[in-house]
């Protein structure tokens, strides 16, 4: 394995004597070293993002979208061994791997064009004489904060459009999975990118984290993980009021009724649900399940649950890999065990697996809950794990005033062959994503984001972009 022991500053590789140890969730095994950087060497970064800003801010569109298409071409060409370092530094399986390398490019190539349609605007005027001008300039500096479950996709979800509206920028990628994204940079830079324009730094979390809200060159933050983190960053962004995009917890839930066409159902919801081996942020939290037709949805999840094959990312046929760390399954296994001690059943799985291939990894069996309700733990925190509840209802108000019962407002999912439902439940239910009679959501083109404590902003779409922009009016007299 080539070990990704630097990151950039300046346009160039920064190393540092401290160290932060990556293993492979598969194995237990140390697979490299990251940077645990100085603090001289984090504000060293933020100076050559000021110092690169007003250069590359004024590169006409067409030229800044040159370097985000070549960037794309190279990540495609690699896309076997990025996916193969994807795949052992976080876990997931290689088809699912190699997916998101490619999806990375594609976001990559749809900003690419997106940076040449950032229109402004022309005003009627007030007055004779006179122009209302509208223009929207890059915001600045930007500090982008990315998590472990897509270290290639959400690097390319934040970097593509800071960099197409002319941005430049400080990553900071999650020590567990920080070897890909020091990948996904080197291509980066390969292109020939000017230096300063794209920094990456890697250390301590809570202490980088400090050290960029506090520098009030930084204008923006985007952030992808905890709503407990994002809260911490909120709070410190008020201080020099820098713009914050916020992508936070779920706790989406699938609500299934009585109409819906229940092998459809079966097959997707399995398909969301153990992506990732359940590490998604809009992946299904909770199912809700029709009484009438509960006991055959369960009968054909069970099925499709006990198909699944977990493994090591590379291996072959492997459906489901290991959760991040130990510290993501003993919140699973809390979860189980309070559901199972509650009263909720094991329909599949329900234990962390331990013998054999599995002795030194961190893996869960794919698990099914039935039984379970409203007054139990995993009815309300996010799993971000291999587990499926299932929960009765009876009628419609029931279910969408249990759905919009918490906090989160990520996303949610409904499977009917009624139209009226369909159009009720888009106007009810509280979230900034809503899937029909279908679970994928994260398109390049549609803007993705939640509502509530699931956070603030957006990334794809348009919306992406805009989000690294700042509007400057103009009332201009001309005589």
């Amino acid at each position: 394995m080539e070990n990704w022991n630097y990151n950039w500053i300046g346009g160039a590789r920064a190393v540092s004597q401290a160290t932060i140890e990556v293993l492979n969730p598969a194995t237990g095994e140390c697979i490299g070293h990251i940077p645990d950087l100085a603090e001289d060497q984090v504000l060293g970064a933020i100076d050559a993002a000021v110092t690169a800003q007003p250069g590359w801010a004024a590169q006409t569109a067409r030229a800044r979208a040159g370097y985000l298409e070549d960037w794309a071409a190279r990540l495609l060409s690699d896309r076997e061994r990025l996916a193969r370092l994807l795949s052992v530094e976080q876990g997931k399986p290689l088809a699912e791997a190699l997916g998101e390398i490619e999806g990375t490019a594609d976001i990559i190539r749809w900003y690419a064009e997106e940076a040449k349609r950032a229109y402004g605007e022309i005003i009627p005027a007030s007055n004779p004489g006179q122009q209302l001008l509208v223009y929207k300039e890059p915001i600045g500096v930007v500090a982008l904060i990315t998590p472990m479950n897509f270290p290639a996709a959400t690097v390319a979800r934040k970097v593509a459009p800071a960099l197409a509206a002319g941005c430049t920028l400080v990553l900071k990628p999650a020590e567990t999975t920080a070897m890909v994204a020091i990948a996904v940079f080197e291509h980066l830079h390969q292109t020939g990118l000017p230096g300063g324009v794209a920094n990456l730094v890697t250390g301590d979390p809570a202490r980088l984290g400090r050290l960029l809200m506090a520098d009030p060159r930084i204008r923006k933050v985007s952030f992808t993980g905890s709503t407990a983190v994002g809260k911490k960053l909120m709070e410190q962004a008020a201080a020099t009021v820098k713009k914050v995009s916020l992508e936070l917890g779920g706790n989406s839930p699938v609500i299934v009724f009585q109409d819906a066409d229940l092998e459809q159902a079966a097959q997707l919801i399995v398909g969301n649900k153990f992506e990732n081996c359940g590490q998604v942020c809009n992946g299904i939290n909770l199912i809700y399940v029709h009484r009438e037709v509960y006991d055959e949805l369960a009968d054909r999840l069970r099925v499709r649950i006990q198909e699944l094959r977990t493994g090591a990312g590379l291996e072959p046929g492997v459906d489901v890999g290991p959760l991040i760390n130990e510290r993501a399954l003993r919140k699973v296994e809390r979860l189980v065990g309070e559901a199972l001690s509650s009263g909720a059943v094991a329909l599949a799985g329900g234990a962390r697996l331990t013998d054999g291939e599995y002795a030194r990894g961190i893996f869960y069996a794919p698990t099914l809950l039935g039984g379970v309700t409203r007054e139990m733990d995993i009815a309300h925190e996010e799993i971000f794990g291999p587990v499926a509840p299932l929960i009765v209802f009876d009628s419609e108000e029931e279910v969408v005033a249990a759905a919009n019962d918490t906090r989160y407002g990520l996303a949610a999912y409904v499977f009917t062959q009624n139209f009226a439902r369909i159009h009720r439940l888009i106007r009810e239910l509280h979230s900034g994503n809503i899937g029909v009679n279908g679970t994928s959501l994260a398109y390049t083109q549609a803007p993705f984001g939640g509502v509530k404590e699931s956070g603030v902003g957006r990334e794809g779409g348009r919306q992406g972009l805009e989000e690294f922009m700042a509007i400057k009016y103009v009332a201009l007299t001309t005589g």
